[in-house]
């Protein structure tokens, strides 16, 4: 049996419900997108270990990239894998209502 999968390194697996693919919507370097991001990569280091993709996008540089995922409010972080695609909308400040709107089970400690 010869997986060709096994020789791609940094391929993900296609429907891996175990990888989360995160897109941080901002618009520049302002305090509250700066806290979005920070606070979103301690929640994703402390509770998917490795798990997960971040993507940022800065509305101020490409405006027309909100409609894709109908973006209103900024910071927006969507979840875009595993399915269903969830959005959560704020500075992610709240480790908690993080947790839950991503459907993220906190690791046993």
């Amino acid at each position: 049996m010869n997986d060709e999968r096994d020789d791609v390194p940094g391929l993900i697996e296609e429907q891996d419900d175990s990888v989360y693919l995160l897109r941080l919507y901002v618009a520049g370097q302002t305090a509250k997108s700066l806290a979005a991001f920070a606070n979103l990569k301690k929640i994703c280091e402390e509770h998917l270990q490795g798990k997960y993709q971040i993507e940022v996008i800065d509305l101020l540089q490409n405006p027309s990239l909100a409609q894709g995922d109908q973006i209103l409010a900024l910071p927006t972080l969507v979840r875009r894998l595993p399915h269903p695609i969830k959005k959560i909308i704020g500075d992610l400040s709240n480790t908690e209502r993080v947790l839950v709107g991503l459907d993220i089970r906190p690791l046993a400690g």
